[in-house]
């Protein structure tokens, strides 16, 4: 079985408190939004502390074309893939000996809040010293999924090649989408959510040469689902000025309808029921959807712990996040046979689920 065998994540430069963000918001809406200070109190229940951007909260106050704010993502989506990668293939906690660049034989980049051909992943490749026969395989429109989507292609690679090793990468600038201009409360709901994070996931296939410090999980197998005719629930809609948020308040009733059945039969699949997990890695996209899953998959507070206490920290930096949860689970070096579940949800609307198992 494929396994996961190293991962670090990227804390952008500048933090940013929960009411910080709040009164910025206030400042920037308060003029074209008569009933403001309603819509404000999102940021009150949101579950977030603190979280990271790529830019300053000045930053907002000037206006910035949709080619500028692309541009900056082009050049920092680049920075941040550089560092988080070299931070993994070099991650002590995890790997015996580092891993070169060169003997990396794909990288799956996923990111949503930008855009860029070529690809991130060959911009990277100029700045590291990998192969110039690696395969780059780039995910785009994912969002809060494509972490989960991410270990999932890579777990299919590592089933056609054995011997590979494969690189997950994403990068998620959300700062840089958010709109001034925008008067809709998703606009607002988005405000009180996201953030900037980078993470990177090393993924070898049985056959591989590698040396491990402590028990990893391997990948058991993945499983992606559609809920169809769906479209408007989450995405972007892409305007003159850029990318504006679509975010529906329904997203964890949908949870709580849609999901069950979608795990439960995956689970049957694999001859196991919901009570054989005892690691609920989760994305937390928001306190509502973390209680929503909790609610849909009779979880118990303990088991949401973890993504509760990433979303704290960081808020919900769309595809990294789900990376970040998976990298506290392994630093707690989990007992061997322990399952695990890691799930994640995102546009289309989609759910990506990656059953994994912690051995030696």
């Amino acid at each position: 079985m494929p396994k996961i065998c190293s991962i670090s994540t990227y804390q952008a430069p500048y933090t940013l408190t929960q009411q910080d963000a709040q009164q910025l918001t206030k400042e920037l809406f308060q003029q074209q939004m008569p009933r403001l200070e309603r819509l404000l109190k999102v940021f009150d229940n949101g579950g977030i502390a603190t979280r990271q951007l790529c830019v300053s909260p000045e930053w907002h106050r000037t206006p910035h074309s949709f080619a500028e704010r692309n541009q900056l993502y082009v050049e920092l989506a680049t920075q941040y893939s550089i560092e988080v990668i070299q931070q993994c293939l070099k991650n002590q906690e995890f790997l015996v000996s580092p891993i070169a660049p060169s003997d990396i034989d794909a990288i799956i980049f996923v990111s949503t809040t930008g855009l860029a051909t070529p690809s991130v992943d060959a911009r990277v490749m100029n700045n590291l010293p990998f192969s110039d026969r690696l395969r780059r395989i780039p995910l785009w429109g994912l969002g809060c999924a494509g972490g989960a989507a991410g270990i999932s292609r890579a777990f299919d690679f590592c089933q056609a090649y054995p011997t590979a090793k494969v690189l997950v990468v994403c990068v998620e600038l959300c700062s840089l989408t958010f709109q001034t201009e925008d008067v809709r409360k998703s606009n607002i709901v988005g405000a009180s959510l996201f953030a900037d994070g980078a993470a990177a996931v090393l993924i070898c296939g049985d056959k591989a040469n590698i040396e491990l410090q402590c028990n990893m999980p391997y990948i058991i197998h993945s499983a992606s689902k559609l809920l169809p005719n769906s479209e408007q629930v989450m995405g972007w809609d892409v305007q003159n000025s850029g990318l504006h948020v679509i975010f529906q308040k329904s997203i964890p009733a949908i949870i709580h309808s849609w999901l069950p059945s979608f795990i439960t039969e995956f689970l049957e699949e694999q001859y196991l029921t919901e009570r054989d997990v005892a690691h609920f890695i989760a994305h937390p996209g928001g306190k509502k959807v973390l209680e929503a899953y909790q609610q849909a998959l009779c979880l118990t507070n303990e088991q949401t712990t973890i993504a509760q206490k990433v979303l704290q920290q960081y808020g919900n930096m769309s595809s990294p996040t789900v990376l970040y949860v998976l990298e506290q689970f392994m630093l707690q070096n989990k007992e061997s046979n322990e399952f695990g579940m890691l799930v994640a949800l995102g546009p289309g609307f989609c759910g990506e689920a990656v059953l994994v198992k912690w051995g030696a």
